[in-house]
């Protein structure tokens, strides 16, 4: 195979790089206690569990808790409640009536795992069933008590029968002790509000709501509401119109300064504002760009200060506005030249020691200890141990033209060893569509790289943080513009010499999955094999999906009506299909239901267009497990190698 990499070359390399590549990230969420003495971290059990590991930072003695073989419950994230007491929520999926659901339940648990309790509200025979226990909104300075919005779901009897029943109903607040899980109510239930924003203060000082049709389907609209200071009285913040593109949208309070911070479009983008709370709704521009949105606000210590703001140019930057941590985070750079994505994660109670990660595009990245006093860093946990001494290809961004002459922002990853042109390739589209790519490391565009592809991953009209014109109403709702700068990717790769026409594929996952297909419907000749992962097939099938559910009405919005469901749905058009297509799929995945790559596979059989199909049991969208990653891998290499007759 003419230009690829010693270690595309080598025999039997695929399947063991598959499993390197497949194994999943040793951290998914890390916290550190009020007193700077532990870390928690969820990490892999087996090869689809997880557990929470307990690490005493002064001891090196460490011990696993709410341990799951991952066929249930499976603990997401743990915090501290104290340095002493931990609160875990744990994550799964099942079955109400006919409709499968996800839901959470927290655990409370000593810093050795003993003495677990039940944190959820506890229920009777006679209660409705409640799919989400709360979650921690404040956690306040350390001792053993936190503010929790939970939801409150009434008794059976409350309706229509003659047995006394709970009337309380709807999203409230109560301080809850993580010891002995007794609950003292701080915001009574109310059933129009969505989210409570704790100050860090131990106050409530913002609510949203999201107001309902008759028929309970949401509006598209949300009403902010805030305290001013000192008073009980919720006072009108702003309003989210469905169809406004002038609103006020807060992103989080800081009771240290009495604001909240909140987004607001600045010709064009995203921009974050201060917003003082004494009641003058004064407003000043804390931070912009004129090329992308603002992504989001950062935190810092128990009480959640917010310290700066990020955004996603070619890679991820920290606008940071507090002076002590913008120049810890330079001098971070400073120390750590070669794995520029840093981030500051947690911090103890009195902000003396702090957990940073840093990677890049070609690490997948280490989790430290920053110990303030000392300006000492200690490496306590590689991100992914597997990859130790594995060639990673370099990220570079990259603009191509459009059919219309618009520049398309892209990512390229070459393979490792210094091959550039005449390689295999793929482009690689992202889900969402409210989504986008961004400069890192990646395991799926990762090994493809090891394994001598070229990856080029288009951030097409559609995606998010380019600004309202660019999101151009969505990549469903306007697929054909999302679809023509995907297949654009692929014929600027052949263009620039880099992908032998002859090896072009394409690779995506959920709605990067229906743009695999969907460019394929578009022009049948352009690539050569198609590998879709969860994909969306039918967008007819994608609003029947949410029939039932609250925001079924937005979700017709977002996909459209009409034409616009014939002519944008792959499995309406298999006949036009020439590339052999590999599809997978999880037989519970909540977001897009299996049925969308079975009707897929089935279309194009019955057309005599090649397909396969390959349904893994009992995994939702992400497919969260070591095992069924490395066979995806493998096996998506094999199926490409062989469609390009290698």
């Amino acid at each position: 195979m003419a230009g690829t990499s010693a270690i595309a070359q080598t025999g039997g390399a695929g399947d063991d790089l598959a499993k390197k590549f497949g194994a999943r990230e040793a951290v998914s969420e890390i916290s550190l206690s009020p007193d700077g003495g532990r870390i928690v971290y969820v990490t892999p059990q087996g090869t689809r569990g997880s557990s929470a590991v307990v690490f005493d930072l002064t001891s090196d003695k460490s011990s696993a808790i709410g341990l799951s073989d991952g066929a249930r419950l499976s603990p997401v994230s743990c915090g501290w409640a104290s340095s002493a007491r931990l609160i875990c929520k744990f994550y799964g999926i099942g079955d109400v009536g006919a409709v499968r659901v996800s839901y959470t339940r927290l655990l409370g648990f000593d810093a050795d795992g003993t003495h677990a309790l039940y944190l959820g509200r506890k229920s009777s025979d006679s209660d409705r069933i409640n799919q989400f226990d709360g979650n921690v909104i404040d956690w306040r300075s350390g001792d053993g008590k936190v503010l929790m919005a939970r939801n409150f779901v009434p008794s059976n009897g409350a309706i229509g029968s003659n047995i006394r029943g709970d009337y309380r109903q709807g999203l409230g607040v109560e301080l809850v002790d993580a010891t002995t899980g007794r609950g003292q109510m701080v915001e009574r239930p109310d059933t129009d509000v969505d989210e409570y924003y704790a100050d860090g203060q131990g106050s409530i000082r913002m609510k949203s709501e999201m107001p309902t049709h008759a028929d309970g389907q949401l509006k598209g609209d949300v009403i902010y509401s805030y305290r001013p200071t000192g008073q009980a009285a919720w006072k009108l913040f702003s309003k989210s119109l469905r169809d406004d593109k002038d609103s006020l949208d807060p992103l989080g309070v800081d009771g240290t300064r009495d604001v909240a911070f909140a987004a607001k479009r600045l010709n064009g983008r995203l921009a974050l504002y201060s917003v003082a709370l004494d009641g003058s709704m004064k407003t000043e521009l804390v931070s912009s760009n004129p090329e992308v949105d603002v992504a989001s606000i950062v935190r810092i210590g128990r009480h959640g200060r917010i310290i700066g703001a990020t955004y996603v140019t070619d890679r991820r930057q920290i606008d940071y506005f507090d002076p002590e941590y913008k120049k810890l985070a330079a001098s971070l750079a400073r120390a750590l030249p070669k794995t520029p994505l840093i981030r500051l994660l947690d911090a103890s109670a009195d902000e003396s020691k702090l957990l940073v990660y840093a990677g890049s595009d070609v690490d997948a990245g280490t989790y430290y200890l920053y110990t303030k006093a000392t300006r000492k860093l200690d490496g306590l946990i590689d991100a992914r141990p597997e990859l130790t001494g594995v060639s990673l290809g370099q990220m570079s961004a990259v603009r191509f033209p459009a059919a219309d002459g618009t520049m398309v922002p892209a990512y390229l990853t070459l393979p490792p060893g210094g091959a550039t042109k005449g390689l295999p390739a793929i482009v690689m589209p992202h889900g969402g569509p409210n989504y986008r790519d961004e400069w890192g490391f990646d395991w799926l565009v990762q090994f493809f790289a090891a394994r001598g592809y070229a990856v080029l991953q288009p951030q097409f009209r559609g995606s998010s943080g380019y600004g309202d014109a660019w999101f151009a109403n969505n990549g469903f709702h306007s697929w054909e513009l999302a679809i023509g700068d995907v297949s654009d990717a692929g014929r600027w790769l052949v263009k620039q010499g880099i992908a032998d026409p002859g090896k072009l594929g394409i690779v995506g996952w959920s709605y990067g999955g229906y743009a695999a297909l969907q460019s394929n419907v578009v022009d049948p000749d352009l690539f050569k094999a198609v590998v879709a992962i969860a994909p969306v097939t039918d967008l007819g099938r994608t609003k029947d999906e949410a029939e039932g559910f609250s925001n079924h009405d937005l979700v017709e919005r977002q996909i459209g009506s009409g034409e616009n469901i014939t002519k944008g749905s792959p499995a309406r058009h298999a006949d036009r299909f020439k590339a052999p297509v590999l599809l997978f799929h999880g037989d519970t995945d909540i977001n897009v239901g299996v049925g969308q790559s079975r009707l897929m596979d089935r279309r194009l059989r019955a057309a005599g267009k090649k397909s396969t199909l390959v349904v893994f049991p009992k995994l939702d969208h992400q497919l969260n497990d070591s095992t069924v990653r490395a066979e995806l891998l493998s096996k998506s290499d094999a199926f490409l190698r062989a469609a390009f007759g290698e």
